[in-house]
Parts: structure tokens; sequence; C-alpha cells
């Protein structure tokens, strides 16, 4: 019960955030974004960083559904969509699979 709380709060927290700076910045992020990488600074190395867990989030999804077209898609949709993709995926199965980590992280694998 606990996990499920953690994902609702980070999530609602996250996706609230996010709302704010969509709001008072648009939605040009990834111009910002490359731009710090390639300055080569501290801010650059977070986001090189950053995309790598992306990546890998993306990946895992993919590969949980088998690399079905469906899981291919919600891959790209947890890359792009960050944390807010992720947490949302992770509440969801954890509720479909009342709380069992192995169906949870193996999905269409076990």
């Amino acid at each position: 019960m606990q996990f499920r709380l953690f994902l609702a709060v980070v999530w609602l927290g996250l996706t609230g955030f996010t709302a704010i700076v969509a709001a008072r910045h648009g939605l040009d992020l990834f111009s910002i974004f490359f731009r710090d990488i390639a300055k080569g600074e501290w801010p650059g190395q977070f986001n090189a960083d950053f995309t790598t867990l992306l990546a890998l989030s993306g990946l895992w999804c993919a590969w949980r559904g088998k690399w079905s077209p469906l899981a291919l898609f919600h891959g790209l949709i947890a890359f792009v969509g960050g944390g807010v993709a992720l947490y949302a995926t992770l509440l969801v199965l954890h509720v479909r699979h009342q709380g069992d980590m192995r169906k949870v992280l193996l999905g269409a694998q076990e």
C-alpha cells in the first residue's frame, strides 16, 4: 500500500509541476535540454544521465511487452513522458497485479 501511495503522490506532484512549468515556459524543452548537454557543464551532465534512465525505462516497457507494437509504443511514451509515464505505468500495474511485483516487473516475460 505504501508503494502505491508513493507512486500516486509522486505522479500527482510531478504532473502538477510539469503543468506549471509548461504553462510558464511552453513545451520547447528539447532545445534547452540538448543545449545544456552541448555546453558540457553539470546541468548537461544531469540531462545526459537522465536521458539514459529514460532510455532504460522505455526499453523495459517494450521488453516487458515482448516488443509487440503496443509495447514499443508504450516504450516510446515512457521515454518521452519520463516519470509521469513511468509512475502511472507502475501504479496501474501494481493495482492490476494486486501488488505481485514479479508480474509488475516481468509482464509478458513471465
